[in-house]
């Protein structure tokens, strides 16, 4: 079943949701605060998001919370790591994990990506237009690797979603980038998505390759997409059908 849009008994429900889900882990006394709600009301508006599943409490803080799985731990050659859902105090480390791979890499989406994560200041997002989930990938509670599903939930787009990932140059070699590619993959077959997309800058050819290995198909080559280091570049659109 595709991701189910929230749904609210109240104003006030819909009200607490918003503010966490656009503010990330938050003190719930905050949000009772800034929405100025009063404490029985808010309790119990509380009471309801968590029973629904919307939202979770922890130690006097909300957060969002989207069913998609818990931490898996690999050992490869000479190190552990973990592949997990991200949260947001991965926050920071996730930024700055996709900033340092697309700076050193013509990857002009994932680029696109930390500046619209600066922007929201937030790790995932669940409303009734559009979701983001992330995965992680960390070595000695470092995040080192993520792959990212972005999730219209428009009629016509609601069975597509739109799929990036990255391992840092340092962490490749072992299979951190193909765990995470296979999480992202398993939960959105899991969730009713048919198919995945990506697109690659043609100068990235390694990206492109990886995908291809990862048995994903080359849909179209669109000319002259991107404009890097002040020169045209094609863009390689590349799809995984469940």
């Amino acid at each position: 079943m595709i991701l189910e849009q929230p749904g609210f008994e109240s104003s006030d429900s819909k009200r607490v949701y918003q503010h966490v889900e656009r503010n990330g882990t938050v003190e719930a006394a905050s949000v009772r605060d800034a929405l100025d709600i009063p404490e029985s009301e808010f309790r119990s508006v509380v009471d309801e998001l968590t029973e629904k599943e919307y939202l979770t409490e922890r130690n006097g803080t909300l957060a969002l919370q989207l069913d998609i799985g818990a931490e898996r731990e690999y050992e490869a050659d000479d190190i552990t790591y973990v592949v997990r859902p991200a949260r947001d105090e991965d926050f920071e480390q996730l930024v700055d994990t996709i900033q340092e791979i697309t700076d050193k890499r013509t990857y002009a989406v994932g680029e696109e990506l930390a500046d619209e994560l600066r922007y929201e200041d937030t790790v995932t997002r669940h409303n009734s237009v559009w979701s983001r989930v992330f995965f992680v990938a960390t070595v000695d509670e470092y995040v080192v690797g993520w792959s990212h599903l972005d999730l219209p939930h428009s009629d016509k787009l609601r069975e597509t979603a739109q799929l990036t990932v990255g391992v840092r140059d340092e962490y490749r070699g072992y299979g951190i980038g193909k765990r995470l590619l296979d999480r992202a993959l398993a939960w959105a077959e899991a969730n009713g998505y048919r198919k995945v997309y990506n697109s690659v800058a043609r100068t990235n050819m390694n990206a492109v390759t990886f995908l291809e290995q990862q048995g994903w198909d080359r849909e179209a080559v669109r000319g002259d997409h991107f404009t890097i280091d002040g020169e045209p570049v094609d863009e390689v659109m590349l799809a995984y059908t469940f």
